[in-house]
């Protein structure tokens, strides 16, 4: 009797890590560095002439619920500064695999190194309609808070997503 439940332990604890390890937690960074973020949040940032820079992304943790498959669909595909209209700006691709069409609302958030001076900013865009078996790119934009060039931003992620 007890080996039959330390099995059933063992094989709920696989299912577990399967289920919450299989997908990994990347935001973008934003600024003028460039190359892929990594999921430690950390990102060197160099400033390029205090104007536009880019930066690509990685996709979002999900979890096992059909509620946060929305944030599996979701990928970061930039996050800058830009100068001209003095926004922060995150650029990401909504991929729908199901077999219905969904309109996607995504939230992000940038924010800055642990310590640094970015005061956490965020931008929503809903209504991101993309059709069974199909992806579409969209824009999410929000005024940048501070006086600078944007360099404090160094990091954007997913902060809730949602389908309907």
């Amino acid at each position: 009797m007890k080996m039959r439940h330390v099995r059933a332990i063992a094989v709920f604890g696989i299912a577990v890590v399967a289920l919450t390890g299989a997908r990994g937690s990347h935001g973008g960074s934003c600024g003028g560095s460039s190359g892929s973020s990594s999921s430690s949040g950390g990102s060197n940032h160099s400033d390029n002439d205090g104007g536009s820079g880019s930066s690509s992304g990685g996709s979002v943790t999900g979890g096992s619920s059909s509620g946060n498959k929305a944030a599996r669909d979701v990928t970061i595909d930039e996050c800058t500064y830009d100068a001209a209209t003095k926004n922060l700006v995150a650029r990401v691709t909504v991929k729908n695999d199901g077999v219905l069409d969904y309109d996607y609302s995504v939230t992000m958030k940038f924010t800055g190194a642990a310590g640094g001076t970015a005061v956490p900013a965020t931008a929503t865009k809903t209504a991101i309609a993309v059709a069974a078996g199909a992806s579409e790119h969209a824009e999410l934009t929000t005024p940048y808070p501070g006086s600078g060039d944007g360099s404090e931003y160094t990091k954007c992620e997913v902060s809730r997503a949602s389908r309907s």
